[in-house]
């Protein structure tokens, strides 16, 4: 798998240096036109427990699509794992969706390679207009003062879920505000088989998200002011030993999670294996594989000071999905009427709600099913305490090169090996290498 992200990374930078214009949809000429569009071909990101969860949640929705325009949605749900080598790969062969899920992190990336339709006025205009949808959310889907290259579809920021049983038996009152009372408390909980913490070690993306929030929490960053990467600075390598610790060192997350890519984490909290675990969108994992909601509660990620807020208080990254359709796909104006569909009010209320996301939709997002407890904390979290990852156009060659450094040092924990201020150095140089080559 490293060999097939690095020549996935390397394949990018190619494409950017070539400005990749030549990529065709999925949908072949047989399948419609701009005229008469009849076929669609759609790469969902799995947002739910599973892919097969995600294909029943999504194909009823397709359905009423297709009775309404009379255009048919092929539809696979693409792992996460695999999405961004899936996207990048189709970039250059042609062989690819017409219309897509992507990280909006990977946004200014993709938009680079010029595969993707600018989304320019008259573009959104055709789903009703920009200002439908929540500027930043609109900021998260291209490089600033470009056209977008995609569309919001679904927000997220992280929260700190937590059950409730497991915190109860072990005497803690609440959820920790701190780094210091989340590891107290992990240490309690972590006994008799269970763990404080989960995690997921070989997710490179998540690995990404998790050290991009502790670095501003240090004060650092990844990249300076001109976009060139700082990963072995002082406060970037203090974030990510700082993460690593919570199984090398506090001894609250399972080695096993070294290996978790899958939300595998996820299944654990739902199954009582471990106590808290830090996600984006969890509710309707959660429901599926029966937790009740008043089993499990949601937090504030902890920042040292225990309050959440700008600079060093920052406690998540801005999540979340955007929809993007290839530019030369042969249905094209099929596309656009599908991503206004998706993006309709009522397409954005039943599916975030399903996901436990926010919508992007301001008049979606109004509405009082988004005003839950859990929710509440993630509008909350995107309103006050969130930042965007750096909005470079190699922002996915340093998801690949650094995400999996950090892998290589989760295994290194779960195998007991040492951890330390110089290896984990090394490894984020070598990453930073693996940038500038």
């Amino acid at each position: 798998m490293r060999t097939i992200r690095a020549a996935a990374a390397a394949t990018l930078a190619i494409s950017i240096a070539a400005g990749v214009t030549g990529c065709g949809g999925g949908t072949s000429s047989s399948g419609g036109s701009n005229d008469s569009p009849k076929t669609l071909t759609y790469w969902a990101s799995n947002q739910g427990p599973s892919i097969e969860a995600d294909k029943k949640i999504l194909t009823p929705e397709l359905k009423k699509f297709e009775e309404q325009t009379g255009i048919k949605v092929k539809l696979e749900v693409v792992p996460w794992a695999d999405l961004l080598n899936r996207i990048l790969a189709a970039t250059t062969s042609g062989q690819g969706p017409d219309v897509l899920n992507i990280g909006n992190t990977w946004s200014a990336s993709l938009q680079a390679t010029g595969a993707l339709l600018p989304w320019d006025k008259a573009n959104f205009d055709a789903i009703g207009g920009r200002d439908r949808f929540v500027d930043s959310a609109v900021a998260s889907a291209g490089a600033e003062g470009k056209d977008p290259s995609a569309v919001p579809l679904y927000s997220l920021a992280y929260a700190l879920y937590y059950n409730k049983k497991s915190f109860a038996e072990a005497g803690i009152a609440g959820p920790p505000a701190t780094w210091d009372e989340l590891v107290e408390d992990g240490k309690k909980l972590s006994k008799n088989g269970k763990w404080g913490l989960g995690a997921e070690g070989s997710n490179l993306s998540n690995n990404i998200h998790q050290t991009f929030v502790l670095a501003q929490q240090h004060g650092a960053d990844f990249f300076d002011a001109a976009g060139k990467p700082t990963f072995t600075s002082d406060g970037a390598v203090a974030a990510v030993k700082q993460y690593i610790d919570l199984m090398a060192k506090d001894k609250i997350i399972a080695p096993g999670n070294a290996e978790y890519a899958q939300n595998q984490s996820l299944t654990d909290f739902a199954k009582g294996k471990t106590a808290m675990v830090l996600w984006q969108a969890a509710a309707s994992t959660f429901a599926s594989q029966g937790m009740k909601p008043e089993e499990w509660g949601a937090a504030p990620v902890p920042v040292a000071s225990g309050a959440p807020g700008q600079g060093k208080n920052i406690n998540s990254m801005v999540a979340g999905i955007n929809m993007a359709v290839f530019k030369n796909t042969k249905n094209i104006d099929g596309a656009k009427k599908f991503v206004k569909f998706m993006t309709s009010d009522a397409e954005q209320k039943l599916l975030n709600k399903t996901y436990g996301s926010i919508p992007p939709v301001k008049t979606a997002q109004a509405d009082a099913a988004f005003s839950a407890p859990d929710l509440a904390v993630l509008r909350d979290t995107l309103a006050k305490s969130a930042a965007p990852l750096p909005q470079v156009p190699n922002e996915s060659q340093f998801e690949t090169a650094v995400g999996t450094a950090v892998k290589e040092l989760w295994a290194d924990a779960a195998a007991g090996r040492p951890v330390t201020t110089e290896s984990v150095k090394a490894r984020l140089e070598k990453a930073q290498q693996t940038m500038q080559q």
